[in-house]
């Protein structure tokens, strides 16, 4: 497995594989993978001949008082893990290669981008379409691989792809959770011992909601009350917000009539950890 450093390194090596006659996938991450990540490049691998990941912080996506200094970084364990589900080329450019002097131009999705994490971190989903556009370009992949569990951030991607014309299928990935529930996610590793049992409570009460559409219930606004009153009885838990929306639309809704979004985003200390579920009437 290679580490490329460089995008004409990187377009070179893409090269190679097309004159081949070789598919590409590339699984764009940040790094710190865990199993949520090695599912999604053994996926990519399943379905493609060259399996690419980035690896690399995007600063765009950060907002001031977020994590970007602290969050985890770990290139040679990451490596390891990448090359032992069959990854081909790691792709870790430095932030100067991404943003070099004087770089303006950015890429921005209206509406969707307005609500759940859009609303509460400004900017940063502009950071996100941006920068995957630009892996996008540098690596020209057939098919890229994201995960459920963002699954605005998946929302805002496939928006962009249908409207700037991109030739990249993406391909999205279940949830991964431990085996208490708990949906993997790099930031676990800033829980405590009792925020990390504190945290269950997110997909206890997505479960909960799962049951009552199970049981019947269509009143979205009913749904939405139960898993608040769940979060809110944990001490530890602070909610920053739980909202329901049609899916894929992101649209309000009273009634749950076919698909809709059930997503979370919650405080547990100073780590912020984020969950969702697809709500469907049968």
């Amino acid at each position: 497995m290679r580490v490329i450093e460089t995008i004409q390194e990187m377009r070179t090596f893409v090269s190679a594989a097309r004159k081949q006659g070789k598919s590409i996938a590339l699984v764009p991450t940040m790094g710190a993978l865990h199993e949520g990540h090695l599912a999604l490049m053994r996926c990519a691998k399943a379905q493609c001949d060259i399996v690419i990941t980035s690896i690399f912080v995007n600063p765009t996506q950060f907002g001031p008082q977020e994590d970007l200094a602290c969050y985890p970084r770990d290139l040679a364990g990451d490596s390891e893990k990448a090359s032992g589900v069959g990854v081909d080329a790691i792709f870790h450019p430095t932030v100067a290669e991404m943003y070099p002097n004087r770089y303006a131009s950015y890429v921005y999705v209206e509406e969707i981008t307005d609500k759940l994490c859009g609303l509460s971190r400004p900017g940063h989903f502009r950071g996100v379409t941006t920068v995957v556009s630009k892996l996008f370009n540098i690596v020209q992949p057939d098919k890229a691989f994201f995960g459920q569990k963002d699954a605005q951030q998946v929302l805002v991607i496939d928006q962009m792809v249908r409207d700037l014309n991109m030739n990249v299928q993406l391909e999205i990935v279940p949830i991964v959770r431990e085996d208490d529930g708990l949906a993997m996610s790099s930031r676990n590793r800033y829980l405590s011992t009792e925020e990390r049992s504190a945290a269950l409570v997110l997909s206890q009460s997505l479960s909960l909601a799962e049951r009552l559409v199970h049981e019947g219930e269509r009143d979205i606004a009913k749904i939405r009350a139960a898993v608040v009153s769940v979060i809110t009885e944990q001490p530890l838990a602070n909610l920053e917000y739980v909202e329901i929306y049609s899916y894929p639309e992101l649209e309000s809704a009273s009634t749950l009539s076919k698909k809709a979004l059930l997503a979370l985003a919650v405080r547990f200390g100073t780590t912020r950890l984020i969950d969702n579920i697809i709500l469907e009437a049968s």
